[in-house]
């Protein structure tokens, strides 16, 4: 008789794939590590918009493969997000290089990433901007299973 349409990845569905991001020059950004796929409910902020919205449609075992502009990856660079901050807030065993990124804490008590930038005298340059901030993104996703969402239900 009829054929069951296949699950398509939409709003909150449980997703499971394996991915890979890259910069234009093939620097592997983040990806999954082997026999560990990504598992994520679509909309649940695990994945920056730009990327979600690469998933939907797709259906399990299919694999995409596109560049993600700045403004939909991570961003521009922000200059207001450059800080000068005195050498002597570091711990004075840390190799304070330029490319070095460091947890720092915020006043909240989340930590964010800072690349050192500079060291200039008893000043840091650190940039709280996303590393990849300012770079187009090649997102590569090899989809392995959708629960859609709220149902309870599997591929």
């Amino acid at each position: 008789m009829g054929k069951v349409e296949a699950i398509t990845i939409g709003p909150g569905c449980e997703v499971t794939m394996n991915f890979n991001l890259r910069l234009r020059d093939g620097t592997i950004a983040d990806a999954s590590e082997p026999g560990e796929p990504l598992i994520f409910t679509m909309g649940d902020g695990s994945l920056i918009q730009g990327l979600e919205l690469a998933l939907f449609g797709l259906k399990v075992g299919e694999q995409q493969t596109l560049e993600i502009a700045p403004h939909d990856a991570f961003g521009f660079v922000d200059e207001t997000n450059i800080h000068l901050l005195p050498r002597e807030e570091f711990d004075p065993s840390l190799p304070l290089e330029p490319g070095i990124i460091l947890g720092f804490s915020t006043p909240n008590g989340t930590e964010v990433p800072g690349t050192i930038m500079d060291v200039e005298g008893d000043s840091v340059k650190v940039d709280f901007n996303h590393p990849l901030a300012g770079m187009p993104v090649i997102f590569s996703v090899e989809i392995l299973a959708i629960k859609p969402g709220n149902t309870g239900t599997s591929d």
